[in-house]
């Protein structure tokens, strides 16, 4: 199977997930998987993309900001927020993302 189509797959599932497993909008979560999959693939890699996932992060990271948005639910700028209000500190970033998080299911 082509690679690009099982990334947007599981993206697509991913984001399904993280919205409630709800039924009934799968198209919209196709596209959006598939946007993100084309935006992340047109990325240029750094040498920080080769470092393991307990690295410190920089607020200006776009790569970071993206993974911790798509990672924990949250929107880019609610990323972007955290990682200028937290700096480096990645435990307290994961905390407030699953925080945030927590409060638009509630």
């Amino acid at each position: 199977m082509d690679d690009r189509i099982e990334k947007i797959r599981q993206r697509a599932y991913e984001i399904w997930q993280r919205e409630g497993s709800i039924h009934g909008d799968h198209e919209r979560h196709w596209h959006q998987a598939e946007m993100e999959i084309d935006r992340e693939a047109a990325l240029p890699l750094t040498a920080d993309d080769a470092l393991p996932e307990t690295r410190e992060v920089a607020s200006s990271d776009v790569l970071t900001v993206e993974a911790l948005a798509m990672r924990t639910g949250i929107s880019s700028g609610e990323a972007q927020e955290l990682l200028d209000r937290l700096g480096n500190d990645r435990a307290a970033i994961e905390q407030a993302a699953r925080s945030i998080q927590a409060r638009k299911r509630g």
